[in-house]
């Protein structure tokens, strides 16, 4: 059995104690169709030429390969991309229909179970901007994420350093996992999903070994990519964010040289690529995926039937996620997705002001279901009343 730490903050007395938490062998961690993940945080064995191989950036013409893949997961490079056929259009739809209009679906399997909802940050709960610093979600999609979490358990899953996504939503009854989940952090009270007055810290012990390494490839990133206008370098704590939104498409294949240059002294270091980002996170087993049954795990889920999570995610490692729920035959992921692409989540919503609509209408549900729930115990209780 694995019992990865986790701390636990008192907040009233302000002591601190490490605990630990039994995850390998719940059912958190093992279903039919999935073996047991390796330890969490434990390293990925990669060899440095093995590393350079996979990032497809140790030679000039890989270099080239790498900036088509930066392209593709460009959502706002559309005019290279050649339109869509009406049959490539009904099939994503067939296959990955609007949860707007499948809502009475998804809510219909959901009976008698609990909601859990899951929510990537960035292109979610906020749009694309040019400037990730200014990436505010509105008042009125913090307002329906505060509805939302008054019904149901909610946590907030970006690759941003936690404070930062914090900074942004400012809700504190919410869970927060940031560095793509390697940095959690819980309500710390009155938190009427979880029993205890306690916030729950967790950081897989592997990654904070990363640290130093990780502000050294900051500052040398810093200054390696200074000469190309528009790149913005961004510490996330357990993982450097190389935002390319506001590069000229000329200079991607400079900036991917760039970043070249400072990763290959670093084969401890994997680089993945998500919405006009490069992300250079530490090789060890942890991702969205991992922090979802984490957080499930915490809520006392792991071994339940009647759980049913929901994860809603843009990005390419978001997709750990939603392998996760394909895998455990629980819940649904969710694509925010203008454009039909490859996933494996169950259903797509095209932007945020439908991830809003979405939240808005799970909230309206479930008012009602509880306001059914409470008419039919008043009417037992008259009945129960006149009988006796």
């Amino acid at each position: 059995m694995t019992k990865p730490n986790v701390v636990v903050s008192d907040t009233k007395s302000g002591i601190s104690m490490a605990i630990t938490v039994a995850v390998r062998n719940s059912a958190l961690f093992t279903t039919a169709s999935q073996k047991p993940p390796a330890v969490p945080g434990t390293y990925i064995t990669i060899s440095k030429k093995k590393l350079l191989q996979n990032l497809e950036i140790n030679t000039g013409a890989k270099i080239n390969s790498w900036v088509d893949s930066m392209r593709a997961s460009s959502p706002t490079h559309l005019k290279s991309t050649p339109p869509l056929s009406s049959d490539d259009q009904s099939s994503s739809t067939l296959h990955h229909p609007s949860a707007l209009d499948m809502f009475e679906q998804i809510t219909n399997a959901s009976k008698g179970k609990q909601i859990v909802m899951f929510l990537d940050y960035d292109g979610t709960l906020s749009p694309i901007v040019e400037d990730p610093d200014r990436a505010f979600m509105s008042d009125a999609m913090r307002a329906a994420v505060r509805k939302l979490a008054r019904y149901f358990p909610t946590a907030i899953v970006s690759g941003r350093c936690r404070d930062k996504v914090y900074s942004f939503v400012r809700l504190a009854e919410l869970y927060y996992a940031g560095s793509h989940g390697m940095d959690i952090k819980g309500p710390s009270k009155g938190y009427k999903h979880k029993k205890g007055a306690q916030a729950v810290l967790f950081q897989p012990d592997a990654a904070n070994e990363f640290l130093p390494m990780i502000d050294e490839v900051y500052e040398a990133l810093l200054e390696k990519t200074k000469s190309t206008e528009g790149a913005k370098v961004e510490n996330n704590k357990f993982c450097v964010s190389v935002h390319f939104r506001c590069v000229d498409e000329k200079k991607w294949v400079e900036l991917a040289q760039q970043v070249k240059s400072v990763l290959k002294d670093y084969p401890k270091l994997r680089l993945t690529q998500g919405r006009k980002v490069l992300e250079i996170r530490p090789t060890i087993k942890w991702d969205k995926g991992k922090a979802l049954e984490f957080l499930l795990e915490s809520l006392g889920y792991a071994n339940r039937k009647d759980v049913f999570p929901v994860y809603i995610g843009d990005d390419r490692t978001d997709e750990d996620a939603f392998k996760v729920l394909k895998e455990r035959r629980q819940g649904f992921g969710i694509l925010v997705s203008k454009t039909p692409k490859e996933t494996s989540a169950s259903y797509s919503l095209k932007e945020p002001s439908e991830v809003k609509d979405f939240l808005q209408r799970l909230v309206q549900w479930k008012r009602l279901c509880l306001g059914r729930q409470s008419r039919v115990r008043r009417q037992l209780e008259d009945i129960n009343a006149i009988s006796g």
